[in-house]
């Protein structure tokens, strides 16, 4: 793996390590409570149905895989690279009896998913793009492991436009750092990092050439939905469609 790879990779995992034990609260509040929202949104756009089988790529602390649950009542496998954040929905999916019937967790990375052509119903990921190395290859692999006809959905956060932009880049460089450093060093630390991060994708990766990077991977009727003011956004398509 060359240099830079295993840079981005490591800083990802050292970040999220430090974070699961309020990350559903503290990823709420900073976000002014619009991350449920926006998570609903992307879960909404699976519509699977109670018998379909879906992936949930870089789950995280398993919000989303509980939701789909929840909202669908289907199977879930949820996958994350991070064992720490595996651990914080582990503890989720056991103090539940629906969930721990319906929910497998798994370690994994979205760039070499350990499951066969066309495995899954559906498939959503979740503020996955920015932490790798080459989005149109993880997108092609995500493609891969979905049965024709099946739905995958985003979310990711955006950049908001016209005069909410300067705002949106005081709150990241200031607010969001300084807000993090109330509850821990390590809050302080993904505050600091989330916005040139986000500005750094987008320019290399405008909503534009996103899109034209799904449908490249074989995804049809690609659909963007921009939330919040563009703070977020929720891409979904269907896989050969």
């Amino acid at each position: 793996m060359p240099p830079s790879e295993s840079q981005r990779k490591q800083h990802a995992l050292e970040m999220f390590e430090q974070l699961p034990a309020h990350y559903d609260e503290l990823g709420a509040a900073l976000s002014f409570f619009q991350d449920p929202r926006w998570r609903r949104a992307a879960v909404e756009a699976v519509a699977a149905r109670p018998e379909d089988r879906v992936l949930d790529v870089a789950c995280g602390t398993g919000l989303v895989s509980k939701a789909l649950v929840e909202r669908w009542g289907c199977r879930v496998v949820g996958l994350d690279q991070s064992a720490a954040m595996l651990g914080r929905a582990r503890e989720k999916v056991a103090a539940s009896t629906r969930l721990a019937g319906r929910i497998e967790l798994v370690e994994g990375e979205a760039e070499s998913l350990p499951f066969a052509d066309a495995e899954f119903d559906h498939l959503t990921f979740t503020y996955l793009l920015r932490y790798v190395d080459d989005p149109a290859a993880t997108l092609r692999e995500l493609a891969r492991v979905v049965k024709p006809g099946g739905r995958v959905s985003s979310l990711e956060f955006c950049l908001p436009r016209g005069i909410w932009l300067p705002l949106w880049r005081l709150y990241t460089r200031v607010g969001l750092p300084a807000l993090g450093r109330i509850d821990s060093r390590g809050w302080f630390e993904a505050g600091r990092f989330l916005g040139p991060s986000i500005e750094g994708f987008y320019r290399s990766y405008p909503l534009a050439r996103q899109v034209e990077l799904w449908r490249a991977a074989g995804f049809g009727d690609v659909k963007v939905r921009r939330m919040s003011l563009g703070g977020g956004v929720v891409i979904w398509g269907t896989v050969g469609g």
